[in-house]
């Protein structure tokens, strides 16, 4: 492990709305009669910008009294290359911490709360103030570090995608997949809108979102039952839940095998049945996919390493 001093700080962020709404309507002026004419709040946008900038010049001032550091637009993660000893910030959004920790391999990711006013922070332990005494302790590995576990869909090919919340396998667009499922001896083949494979760290997401939703249609539908809490598992559980999302029965798809549990004994295979539009990506970037067309095998289980977040 280097020095102090000599380890490299990786700072990475991401465009606020303001910044993409720019972006795409070329002006301020632009942006704002955009909002406005939906009957938004364009206010709203200029103050989470604000806040964002300044929460971004205390995390620089800080780095630039450290030494070496990089700053990294999220868009551009799918294609950096982290050093072994990096120390990895995040300052956005907790879907960041995320977005950024399925690219790591044990280096320490650090999320900062840019306006906690505004945000849960549930992986944004960190104010952007507190980061110059942070850093110290981080370089000679003295802050406590909580595991997360990760999960990867592999291809025969040796292409691999990882998660720190979910992996989507399924269309491209609102359309159906098609595919084969085989888990612990047990196969089906279905159709569906989509495959949801969450982490212990994505059970309180999208694998949430989902259980939620279909334990809201069975009570309605049979409000007699015992009812049932979700309980989501922990962030270093070393398995997997699987969940189809708007399963379709018919002569040739089935719905009896909707939900369950992947381990590192018991893979899960997907081998897909659609001739285009297939994909699989995860922590809802979608531009960093896996092609899944017709005859492509996924082999999904959990990844060797895991993520490493300082506490």
């Amino acid at each position: 492990m280097s020095a102090a001093p000599e380890r490299k700080v990786v700072l990475v962020t991401r465009r606020t709305r303001l910044e993409e709404l720019v972006a795409r309507h070329h002006t301020l002026a632009q942006a704002r009669f955009y909002v406005e004419r939906l009957g938004a709040d364009f206010s709203d946008y200029l103050a989470e910008n604000a806040a964002y900038t300044q929460a971004l010049h205390v995390v620089v001032q800080a780095l630039q009294g450290w030494g070496r550091y990089q700053i990294v637009d999220r868009a551009f993660l799918p294609n950096f290359v982290f050093a072994e000893d990096d120390i990895v910030l995040a300052l956005g959004q907790d879907g960041l911490v995320a977005n950024t920790m399925k690219y790591l391999r044990g280096q320490p990711l650090v999320g900062i709360n840019p306006e906690p006013s505004r945000w849960d922070g549930v992986l944004l332990p960190f104010a952007p103030g507190e980061l110059s005494s942070l850093l110290p302790a981080i370089s000679r590995d003295l802050r406590p570090i909580r595991a997360v576990t990760l999960a990867e869909a592999k291809l025969p090919d040796g292409q691999c995608l990882r998660a720190a919340n979910d992996l989507f396998i399924g269309p491209r667009s609102h359309t159906s997949a098609l595919y084969e499922i085989e888990l612990g001896g047990r196969s089906e083949m279905q159709s569906s809108s989509g495959l949801i494979v969450s982490t212990g760290l994505g059970s309180t997401a999208w694998m949430r979102s989902i259980v939620t939703g279909s334990l809201g249609i069975a009570r309605s539908l049979a409000p007699e039952r015992t009812p049932f809490e979700y309980a989501p598992l922990a962030w270093d559980s070393r398995e997997l839940r699987f969940a189809v999302r708007e399963p379709f029965p018919s002569r040739s798809s089935g719905t009896e095998f909707v939900f369950g549990t992947v381990s590192e004994t018991s893979p899960m295979k997907v081998r897909s049945r659609m001739p285009e539009n297939g994909v699989i990506f995860s922590d809802g970037i979608e531009a960093d996919f896996l092609r899944f067309t017709a005859g492509m095998e996924a082999v999904v289980t959990l990844a060797q390493d895991q993520g490493h977040l300082v506490s």
